[in-house]
């Protein structure tokens, strides 16, 4: 079973400026709750036990969120409010099961997932972007389901629109079913006319431990990133079953300004 889930954490947030200036878009509320707790719950849910956030100095206040003790003790005990001491109990329930690994270079995701080497414990692990949310669905528990089915690497995809491929990772899909299909290539960003379909990747990776040993021979990619999909394109290449999960749910982007107003729309209007 998957135990285990990164969360990169590190990047700078510019998309999101001017209010990443004083906050890390991951703690942004979307409808009171900040962003990163619907990756924690989404995680649990599917049976996550512990996560590693890679996060950089400039990040810190992201750990600070969960381990504000001393703020929580002092309010609760001034002004016994049930619905602070909730809160906190959700705080420190999560706090037991974070890690925090630091990146304080910008050199990719890939980077980011080798920094964690350390701390994998099983043959595979969970990675999620905590800036695409997916609502109405537990992406990840469906991942984990299809995981243990076929023992192979998972991948969460969507289709989109084939003239906005070039913003997306790409998968060249083969023996598709209804909602999966075996993944032969993965293609970051390419043209229209080179794009092998319109399934792209959205944020949920379950990636085998032994990824960590292509990222490390890997060399710099565009913008002097260490890249993960040339990763998995290795693993592929050599045999490797990686299948493309078309996830039932809803998905959002928060990592835009537009993004991050709308999802709280749609998340308001669940309630």
């Amino acid at each position: 079973m998957i135990k285990q889930a990164i969360i990169p954490l590190a990047g700078l947030g510019t998309r999101m400026l001017p209010l990443t200036t004083v906050i890390p878009k991951e703690l942004l509320p979307i409808n009171g709750k900040p962003n990163l707790e619907y990756i924690l719950d989404e995680c649990i849910e599917a049976g996550i036990k512990e996560f590693i956030f890679v996060i950089s100095k400039k990040k810190e206040n992201i750990k600070k969120y969960f381990y504000n003790d001393q703020f929580y003790q002092k309010i609760i005990k001034q002004k016994k409010d049930k619905k602070i001491k909730q809160i906190y109990t959700k705080i420190k329930k999560y706090k037991k099961m974070i890690k925090f690994v630091y990146q304080n270079s910008p050199k990719g995701t890939g980077d980011a997932i080798l920094k964690c080497k350390n701390y994998i414990k099983g043959n595979y692990f969970l990675m999620l972007f905590p800036d695409d949310l997916i609502i109405n669905q537990n992406c990840s528990k469906e991942m984990v389901r299809l995981h243990k089915k076929t023992k192979g690497a998972v991948i969460a995809t969507k289709t989109v629109n084939r003239n906005s491929v070039s913003r997306w990772g790409i998968l060249a899909p083969k023996n598709k079913k209804k909602n999966t299909f075996q993944i032969y290539d993965v293609v970051e960003k390419p043209k229209k006319s080179q794009a092998p379909s319109n399934f792209a990747i959205i944020g949920r990776y379950i990636l085998p431990k032994k990824i960590m040993k292509y990222l490390k021979n890997l060399k710099p990619g565009q913008g002097k990133e260490i890249h993960i999909t040339d990763a998995i394109r290795k693993l592929i290449k050599q045999g490797d079953k990686f299948l493309g999960n078309i996830f039932k749910g809803k998905y959002l982007d928060c990592g835009t300004i537009t993004g991050y107003i709308n999802s709280g729309n749609q998340i308001y209007k669940q309630k």
